[in-house]
């Protein structure tokens, strides 16, 4: 059995990175655990200007590809699957009009850029690999840690589309399972723009789905476990910009629509244990040429 808690625990982020033990009992209890004011403001800024000048090369008329947890567009989309290693461009649902105009400036139609920023541009590798993070992952138990994935999520303003309740693990998959994700505000979240949710405690469910490639080639989710979400302990992790929020691979996590007229800029990275093997029928997958990385 496992206990739903009532909040999600928070604390200012701790001089040199490194958690305390009372954190660490947080974090164990709930699953999730916010650390503000982790990353200076002006880190933020220049990830949040280096990210426009990388969206200034895309054009979005050449390459249509959406991003959608709720209609799963991409299981079919090579051009997702085959993001490991490069940076690509996803947009959102709504990003175009009746026409196949876009709605509004291309960086305010964009769901997310991924997913490997922080191994290929040096502004997102700099951020990625800071002495603090390093003593952050080590103080949760890594031996040998790898960045296999980054994240940065637009969440425009007006058509930033929801993202429903999913476990990380589900596509970042290790056995023993080791998956953490560390989610950085570089804009304050908030109701209004679609903050993350959380249902602390809740890691301690089982793992509901697993993301895989089939033998065929194809990719399947595949339902492991249908036990429903208790989504009515949802908690929002509301974050000022410079905010760490860390979350348990198997936590449950959402966020809803932004139909406010401001953006919720955010960027995520996923570690996993290097000690533990990782399934080449796993949908995120790196070519020889790009080992994957610790905080080195």
């Amino acid at each position: 059995m496992f206990e739903l808690l009532d909040e999600i625990p928070a604390h200012k982020a701790p001089p040199g990175g490194s958690l305390s033990e009372a954190m660490l009992s947080d974090f164990e209890s709930a699953g999730v655990l916010i650390l503000e004011d982790f990353v200076p403001v002006e880190a933020c800024k220049r990830l949040r200007e280096r990210a426009l000048q990388l969206v200034d090369g895309f054009d979005p008329q050449s390459l249509r590809h959406v991003f959608s947890t709720t209609k799963q567009t991409q299981l079919d989309d090579s051009y997702f699957y085959e993001s490991g290693d490069k940076v690509r461009f996803f947009l959102e649902a709504d990003a175009f009009d009746e026409s196949g105009s876009l709605r509004q400036a291309k960086e305010h139609c964009l769901n997310k850029m991924g997913h490997a920023m922080h191994d290929l541009d040096p502004v997102f590798d700099a951020f990625s690999r800071t002495p603090e993070l390093a003593a952050l992952v080590e103080s949760l138990g890594f031996e040998q840690p790898g960045i296999i994935q980054s994240m940065y999520i637009f969440k425009p303003p007006r058509i930033g589309g929801e993202v429903i309740c999913h476990q990380d693990s589900t596509f970042i998959y290790t056995e023993p399972e080791s998956c953490i994700g560390f989610w950085f505000a570089l804009e304050d979240a908030t109701l209004e723009n679609g903050c993350m949710h959380f249902i602390p405690g809740a890691h301690k469910m089982p793992l509901k789905q697993r993301n895989y490639r089939r033998e065929d080639g194809s990719f399947i989710i595949e339902t492991i476990d249908d036990t429903p979400w208790p989504e009515d302990r949802k908690l929002p992790a509301e974050a000022k910009a410079g905010t760490v929020v860390i979350f348990d691979g198997r936590m449950p996590h959402l966020s809803g629509a932004n139909h406010s007229d401001k953006s919720r800029h955010a960027y995520t990275l996923h570690v996993i244990d290097q000690r533990c093997h990782y399934p080449a029928n796993n949908w995120l997958q790196r070519g020889p040429d790009m080992p994957l990385r610790g905080f080195n």
